[in-house]
């Protein structure tokens, strides 16, 4: 029986597979995975609150809310700052929902819309930047 494992007298050899190129995360990752998981926070509160056992009308704009905004957000969070330009059409869906939600379960969209707008704003400013736009020379 064998192990493959590093030889006994010192450190294993570095081999070309074993080197990995790790890349920095971009300045607006963090934003936009915060912004997918309070959206997928309020899209649950409004999900239980349509089924819960005071369940609030099953408007047009609550059931926006229970569908959309999670999916949206995921979308945004993982796609590719070149061709990502669904942050504003999840800002606008966030913003319909909570205006016409806002005395059920609109308010808890809030922190969501704000977090995805910040993270919208960086993945732009990052676009401009890889574009050259913005850059003196």
């Amino acid at each position: 029986m064998s192990i493959d494992s590093a030889p006994a007298d010192g450190a294993p050899e570095a081999t070309a597979e074993a080197l990995t190129v790790v890349s920095p995360a971009p300045p607006s990752w963090p934003w936009r995975r915060a912004a997918l998981f309070l959206a997928g926070a309020a899209q649950l509160i409004t999900i239980s609150a349509l089924v819960g056992a005071d369940p609030i009308p099953a408007t047009w704009s609550s059931l926006l809310l229970a569908v959309v905004p999670a999916p949206l957000a995921a979308v945004v969070a993982f796609a590719l700052a070149s061709v990502n330009l669904l942050a504003a059409a999840g800002i606008v869906v966030l913003v319909v929902g909570i205006v016409a939600q806002v005395t059920h379960t609109g308010l808890f969209f809030v922190p969501a819309l704000v977090v995805l707008a910040v993270g919208a704003v960086k993945l732009w400013r990052e676009r401009g930047l890889s574009t050259g736009e913005g850059v003196s020379r």
